[in-house]
């Protein structure tokens, strides 16, 4: 499986795989673009929390396109 999105009433999760066969997206900085996505109510704050917890900044908080806000941060292992 190369990507999949399943939706139910407002959450939606979509997932890929980490397969050799899979080209991943080159880096933008230090994002891949891909990884596990939560919308939360205070993404500066979750954002704060999260550095404060160690994790390294990705993209701080900023407004998109779209009309929404949004910041990342890896997971303990390293992936987005």
């Amino acid at each position: 499986m190369t990507h999949a999105e399943v939706r139910s009433g407002d959450v939606a999760l979509t997932v890929s795989s980490n397969d050799a066969d899979y080209q991943g997206p080159p880096l933008i900085g230090r994002s891949t673009g891909r990884g596990l996505y939560l919308r939360v109510d205070d993404v500066d704050g979750a954002f704060e929390r999260a550095v404060a917890a160690g994790a390294e900044p990705v993209i701080a908080p900023e407004n998109t396109p779209f009309h929404t806000r949004r910041a990342r941060v890896p997971d303990p292992g390293g992936q987005e």
